[in-house]
């Protein structure tokens, strides 16, 4: 079971590297991290490929924190949405809701 929350990962990161005064600025390092994963992934190096899967993770966690959300809840309430949509699948393992 998980220990960490949204608020415990924003109260790091605000202690850490000061409270963002712009979220775009995480979601920027985001991307950086999502770039990193793909290489990771691209390379084969699925240890690595999981470091890169939990910094993408920290950093919407942190966000969600800021937000005074938890990302648990969110994804929580977003798969009930998911769960209950109709999706058509592209063939390559995505896909989208119709």
């Amino acid at each position: 079971m998980a220990t960490e929350t949204s608020s415990t990962i924003r109260e790091w990161g605000d202690a850490i590297f000061g409270a963002p005064t712009d979220l775009t600025v995480l979601v920027q390092r985001a991307r950086v991290e999502m770039d990193e994963l793909e290489e990771a992934l691209r390379e084969g190096d699925h240890v690595e490929a999981g470091k890169e899967a939990a910094d993408v993770v920290i950093l919407l966690h942190r966000i969600a924190g800021l937000l005074g959300q938890d990302l648990y809840e969110q994804v929580d309430a977003k798969m009930i949405i998911s769960r209950a949509r109709k999706w058509k699948a592209a063939g390559d393992g995505t896909g989208g809701h119709i």
